[in-house]
């Protein structure tokens, strides 16, 4: 039974941060380029095109879609 409580308060986390995403796109693409600027200095560049490619994702999946 723990684990279906940690399921479903994952589940109202991420649904709280995708809406968090959707009203504030400009934040939620400026917070994750100082986070992979932040990793990518802590791992010294070794993990830079994950990296790069993730916060990559993130503007492409907070970027407004066309006829919305």
């Amino acid at each position: 039974m723990p684990l279906l409580k940690k399921l479903t308060a994952l589940a109202g986390a991420a649904a709280a941060a995708t809406k968090y995403a959707k009203k504030n796109p400009e934040k939620v693409n400026r917070m994750a380029a100082k986070a992979g600027h932040f990793v990518d200095q802590k791992t010294k560049g070794k993990y830079s095109r994950q990296i790069n490619n993730a916060v990559r994702r993130v503007n492409t999946a907070t970027s407004p879609k066309p006829g919305h």
